[in-house]
């Protein structure tokens, strides 16, 4: 009887478990995401037109929804520093650093790539980090970048 609720208890800390990773995993969009949610487009479309040579911002600009990409990535990183502010990986002044930059780069952006300021910061794994950006936008601004 011990072991059976023993088995009945981790089986329930497992899907608690499995539910949190999910909610997060769903919460974390890549810019490929939010530009074929914002356009109506497939991802595959949308990363046959980036693989062409277009950004995600030149994208979203052609279907008049620039400034709703920039909103949606500026929203999407603020989560990400702010996850990683909660994890120690940085502090909250890098995090506020980090963000205002972003902010302040979109002000340039026009969607093609050609934007223009600097980022900072640090980060690793999963194609997402930081790491003295400068220059390129893609519609979103530099300094916490996804391999774009």
């Amino acid at each position: 009887m011990k072991n059976m609720k023993k088995i009945i208890a981790l089986s329930a800390l497992v899907v608690v478990l499995g539910a949190v990773g999910i909610a997060y995993a769903a919460d974390n969009k890549t810019p490929a995401d939010i530009t074929a949610a914002l356009t109506g487009k497939s991802i595959t479309d949308v990363n046959t037109e980036r693989a062409a040579g277009k950004t995600y911002g030149t994208i979203a600009k052609e279907a008049d929804k620039l400034d709703e990409f920039k909103a949606q990535m500026l929203e999407q990183r603020k989560a990400v520093l702010d996850q990683r502010v909660k994890d120690g990986q940085i502090t909250q002044q890098q995090a506020d650093e980090s963000y205002n930059n972003i902010k302040n780069n979109q002000a340039t952006c026009d969607g093609t790539g050609n934007g223009q300021g600097a980022g900072s910061g640090r980060g690793q794994g999963m194609g997402r980090g930081a790491g003295n950006a400068n220059g390129s936008c893609n519609g979103t601004g530099s300094g916490m970048g996804y391999n774009q």
